[in-house]
C-alpha cells in the first residue's frame, strides 16, 4: 500500500495543503481564510433574472457576478423546498426533521424555469462549481450534506451506493442498512469508504449530518439574503473526510491550533490515527523539510521531466488541454521500439494522472502518447492509466486509445485550475529563466543519458562557478552522491564565461 502524508502550512491569511504519496506530491490546495464561495457551501440566496430562453436563472449569492442555476439543477423536489423555506422563514415552523412535512409533487423534467421560480424570491442553493475566471459560481438547489460514510439528501427518498463499490452483495447490504436508518424525507448516498462499515458507524455519521441540516434550518429564519448558512468543512477536514484510510502515516502542520483541531476531528472519524498528527517545530520551513517546495518548482512548468529522460509538454488552449509524451534521447535497451514506447507510455500515464490532480485540470484533456502498434499494449496502457487515476476524487472519464495513440479524458472542473509560476528573473540579463532549483534535475537527467554512450571515458562538467561550488560543497556533496550512484568521478570545471544556468558535459579518452 502507498504511504500517504498530508503536510499543512499556515500563515496569517492562507493555508496550503500538500498531499504526498510515497513522498511524491500529488495534490496541492490553497485555502484563503476569506474565501466565501467554496464547493459545498449552502446559501440562502435571492433569485435575480429568470431567463426562459436559457431555462435558467441568475442568483444573487453575494458574489460580484451572480451565480447560475439551470432548470436541471433545481432537483425534482424544488417545490417542496420552496414551501419549506416559506414556512421556516417565519420562525414559527421548527419541524426540521421533515417527519410531518407535507411534500409537493415532483416538477416536470421538461418544464420551464419560470413555472418554478420568480424574480425576488428566496431559495436555498449550494455551490457546485466555484467562480472561475469571469463567471460566477454554478449552483444547484438539490442540496446534499456530505459526511464521512454517506451523503444526506433532503427532500428525497432515494438510497444509492457508490459505483466504486463493485461487490453486489456488499452493495445490497449497505442499501439494506441505509434504508433501516434513513429518516423520512431524506435520501442517502453511500460513499466508497462505507464499504465494510457497521450500521452503528453509518448511523452516527448520518446523525452528524442531520444535526448540520438542523443548524442550517435554524439560520433561515429572519435572515437577510444573500447569506451563507452552511460552510463546507475546512480543506484539511474535507481531505481527511474523503480519503482518510490505513495508508496515512503522517499529518504534519506548523500551526498548533490547527494540530488540535485535526486531532479532535480524527477522534470523531478515525480515532486510531490521532497519533499520526504532529506539530512541525524545526527551523527549516515545513514545505522545504518535506521536499515540497522543490517539487512545486519542477512540476508546474510547461515541460515536466520524468524518469529515463522522458518528458511531458503541457499546453493549454481555450477549448482543451493537450499533453504530449516525448521519449527524449534514450538508448533503445528494450527489446524493440514497441517495448520502449510502452515503457515510456506507462511512465507518462502515471505522471499524467499526477499532473491532472496536482494542477486540478478540468474539461477536455487530450494526451498524445507514443504510437503503439499492438492492441494488447494499447490496452495495457489504458488499464494502467485507469488504475493510476482511480485515486483521483474528482469525477472523470477516460476513453480507450485511438489508433493514433490519443487518449481523451474529461475531468470535472469545480474550482479554478492551480497555476504556479516557476520561472524567475534572469540574473544575467533581461527576461526570465527556469528556476535554478530545476537545474539539478536537468543535470542528473543529462548525466544519466551522457553516461550511456560515454561510460568508458573521463567525464567533465563545465558550469558557472557558483553552480560548481554548490555541486562540490561539503563531504557528502552532490558530486560525491553521483560517484556512489554511477561509480564514476565527474570532474567539475568552473567557467567564468558561462551564464548561471548553462552547462556542458564533455568526454575524453581515459
Amino acid at each position: 500500500m502507498k504511504r500517504t502524508e498530508l503536510i499543512i502550512r499556515t500563515n496569517s491569511s492562507d493555508i496550503d495543503f500538500a498531499l504526498l504519496k510515497d513522498g511524491k506530491l500529488i495534490e496541492l490546495n490553497n485555502e484563503t481564510t476569506g474565501n466565501k464561495f467554496s464547493v459545498g457551501d449552502i446559501f440562502l440566496a435571492k433569485i435575480g433574472k429568470v431567463l426562459t430562453g436559457l431555462n435558467a436563472a441568475f442568483v444573487n449569492v453575494g458574489y460580484p457576478k451572480d451565480g447560475f442555476l439551470h432548470y436541471h439543477d433545481l432537483g425534482a423536489q424544488v417545490n417542496s423546498l420552496n414551501s419549506f423555506i416559506k414556512k421556516v422563514s417565519t420562525g414559527k415552523y421548527k419541524e426540521f426533521t421533515l417527519k410531518n412535512f407535507q411534500f409537493q409533487g415532483d416538477i416536470n423534467k421538461d418544464g420551464s424555469i419560470n413555472e418554478v421560480l420568480k424574480t425576488g424570491q428566496n431559495l436555498l442553493v449550494q455551490i457546485v462549481k466555484e467562480p472561475i475566471s469571469t463567471k460566477g459560481p454554478r449552483l444547484s438547489s438539490e442540496l446534499s450534506i456530505a459526511g464521512r460514510f454517506l451523503v444526506l439528501v433532503p427532500f428525497s427518498n432515494r438510497v444509492s451506493v457508490s459505483q466504486k463499490i463493485e461487490d453486489p452483495k456488499e452493495k445490497e447490504r449497505l442499501k439494506r442498512l441505509a434504508k433501516s436508518i434513513r429518516p423520512k424525507g431524506f435520501g442517502v448516498i453511500l460513499r466508497t469508504v462505507a464499504e465494510g462499515k457497521k450500521v452503528a458507524e453509518l448511523d452516527k455519521d448520518l446523525q452528524n449530518s442531520l444535526e448540520r441540516w438542523k443548524t442550517t434550518c435554524k439560520r433561515i429564519a429572519n435572515t437577510n439574503t444573500p447569506t451563507k448558512i452552511l460552510s463546507e468543512l475546512n480543506r484539511a477536514s474535507s481531505i481527511l473526510r474523503d480519503i482518510m484510510n490505513e495508508s496515512f502515516t503522517n499529518i504534519v502542520t506548523n500551526d498548533e491550533t490547527l494540530q488540535i483541531e485535526i486531532k479532535e476531528y480524527l477522534q470523531e472519524i478515525y480515532p486510531e490515527k490521532e497519533k499520526i498528527v504532529k506539530l512541525h517545530t524545526s527551523e527549516i520551513p515545513i514545505f522545504e523539510k518535506y521536499g515540497i517546495e522543490r517539487q512545486i518548482k519542477t512540476s508546474f512548468g510547461k515541460t515536466v521531466s520524468m524518469s529515463k529522460g522522458a518528458y511531458l509538454v503541457i499546453e493549454h488552449t481555450e477549448a482543451l488541454h493537450v499533453i504530449d509524451v516525448n521519449s527524449g534521447n534514450r538508448s533503445n535497451k528494450a527489446g524493440s521500439q514497441e517495448d520502449t514506447a510502452l515503457e515510456v507510455n506507462l511512465i507518462a500515464a502515471s505522471e499524467v494522472a499526477r499532473q491532472l490532480q496536482l494542477r486540478d485540470m478540468g474539461g477536455i484533456i487530450v494526451v498524445d502518447f507514443i504510437d503503439l502498434h499492438s492492441a494488447e499494449n494499447r490496452n495495457k496502457l489504458y488499464q494502467h492509466l485507469k488504475e493510476e487515476m482511480s485515486f483521483d476524487r474528482t469525477k472523470h472519464k477516460i476513453l480507450p486509445p485511438s489508433k493514433f495513440g490519443l487518449i481523451q479524458i474529461t475531468r470535472q472542473r469545480v474550482r479554478p485550475e492551480l497555476s504556479i509560476k516557476t520561472t524567475e528573473a534572469n540574473p544575467n540579463k533581461n527576461g526570465e529563466v527556469e528556476a535554478p532549483i530545476v537545474l539539478l534535475d536537468k543535470l542528473e537527467a543529462d548525466l544519466d543519458k551522457f553516461l550511456l554512450s560515454n561510460s568508458n571515458k573521463k567525464i567533465s562538467l563545465h558550469v558557472h562557478p557558483f553552480i560548481a561550488a554548490y555541486l562540490t560543497k561539503g563531504v557528502s556533496s552532490i558530486r560525491f552522491k553521483w560517484y556512489l550512484k554511477h561509480k564514476k568521478w565527474i570532474k567539475i570545471i568552473p567557467r567564468d564565461a558561462y551564464t548561471y544556468l548553462y552547462f556542458r558535459f564533455k568526454a575524453s579518452k581515459s
